[in-house]
Order: C-alpha cells, then structure tokens, then sequence
C-alpha cells in the first residue's frame, strides 16, 4: 500500500508544479490605461487642443490604434444619440471620420510617447459635447475610454489667466528684496561710520587729555622757579652782642650778622 500512495503523492506534486509553470509561463491580456483632461474650455472660432495619453506594458508598435469619438449635449445635434467616431489612427497614418470634423481635427501627438492628442481648429458652439478617447495596444486591448467633456464659450466666458497676476507678484517679490538690500546696506554704512566717528573723537580726548599733567607739572615748575629769587641765595640774619669797648660796663649793642647759606641748585 505504502508505493501506491506514494506514486500518487508525486503525480499531484508533479502536477501542481506543471500548472504553476505554465501559469507563470502565458501572458494573459493585460489592461491599458488611458488618461485625458476631464473638461476643456475653449474660444468659440480658436484653436484648442485635446489631449490624450496611456499607459501600457506592450511595446508600441504598428497594430496600436486610437480612435477619436464624439457625442454631442445638444438634442438637435446629428451626434446626439451615440458616439459617432471623428478620428482614427493606426498603421502611423490618420483617418478623418465624419465630414463635421473631417478638415477640422488633426493629430498632433507622438504614439511612440505615448501621447495621441488631437487638435479642433476652429472651435465651434456645436463642438460642446463629449469626447472619448480610446486605444488599443495588443495585447493589451482591455481598457475603459478617456472623456473629456468639451464647452465651447465666448471670450467674455473664459476665466481669467493668473499669468499677470504671477508676474505681478513675482516682480513685487524682487522690488521688496532689492529695497530690503538697500536699506540693509545704508545702515550698515550709517553704523560703520559712526563706528570710526567715535574712534576718532575717543582717540582725541585722550590725546587731548593726555598732557594736561605735563603741564601740570610745567606750571608747577615754572611757579616755583618765579618765587626763587634769581640772584645769589641769602642765609639767615643772626643777631649777636658785639662789645665794643671792652669793658664791663659798656652798652651793649645788637648788630646783625648775616651768614651766608650756600645752597646747591
């Protein structure tokens, strides 16, 4: 019993590796994906553009296909009812569709970029509607069509550019750095040069203060040598009894006497 159960254990493993490699193996179809702006305003009677782009795994190559559909909102519109296609793409060569739109769209996109945008020139009031967009990749074929849906106004309509208004405030922007600059730099300037204004008046005080002693000490000097006499130095009187006569009973008579003090300078 233990052989036969084992023979069968293999077969199954056998089995399931098998079906896992060939699983692995195909390539089933994959889905592409396409992508468009979802609304499009344009000028009545200008050039716009409707753009269109996918994503796909394949390499592009000459089976891929696009088509261009419309369907218009208005009910007295011949595109009303269905999608009617406008365009269609394949082999590198463009197909014009219904005589509506035959001289007016024209392909402007590059599918090796994987960009097949289509241009509407002019564009008319009975343009307002729906487009889709739709490509085929084989393998990859499966994938829901991209819209966009189309108003076609007046100039008056069309809402305002914030182009000038970007400029505006980026050439504002500049103007208030340049004059933050400047400003920055008059007072950088202002404190530098009161910086050396006080260099300079600090270094004349103390230049102006600093011989003030000297002369100080000149006038002392000079005082003291205006209160000294110029002449010779004269010592100090001495008075001493001198007798004359030689007796006793003489009178006495005080006389000066003045000595000499020598001084050295």
């Amino acid at each position: 019993m233990e052989p036969k159960w084992s023979t069968t254990f293999c077969k199954r493993v056998l089995l399931t590796g098998f079906t896992i490699c060939v699983v692995l193996v195909s390539k089933p179809a994959s889905a592409i994906d396409i992508h468009a702006d979802p609304e499009v305003m344009m000028q009545n009677g200008t050039t716009g553009i409707l753009r269109c782009t996918f994503k796909s795994n394949q390499v592009v190559s000459s089976s891929t296909s696009v088509t261009w559909s419309f369907q218009s909102s208005q009910p007295d519109n011949q595109f009303f009812r269905a999608p009617y296609v406008i365009f269609y793409f394949s082999n590198g060569k463009g197909f014009p569709g219904q005589d509506e739109f035959k001289d007016r769209v024209q392909f402007i996109g590059d599918i090796n970029k994987r960009d097949v945008s289509i241009q509407l020139s002019p564009a008319q009031f009975s343009d307002n509607g729906t487009f889709f967009c739709d490509v085929k990749n084989p393998p990859d074929v499966t994938g829901t069509p991209a819209r966009t849906e189309l108003r076609v106004v007046l100039k008056e309509s069309l809402p305002q550019s914030n182009t000038a208004v970007i400029v505006g405030a980026v050439c504002g922007a500049l103007l208030l750095l340049i004059l933050i600059a400047v400003v920055a730099c008059v007072i950088m300037r202002v404190l530098y040069n009161r910086h050396d204004y006080e260099g300079c008046t600090s270094l004349e005080s103390v230049s102006s203060q600093a011989p003030k002693p000297r002369k100080k000490v000149e006038s002392s000097l000079e005082g003291s040598r205006s209160t000294s006499p110029s002449g010779p130095l004269q010592g100090p009187v001495i008075y001493a009894q001198l007798d004359h006569s030689g007796s006793k009973n003489s009178f006495h008579k005080m006389e000066p006497v003045v000595y000499a003090d020598i001084r050295k300078n």
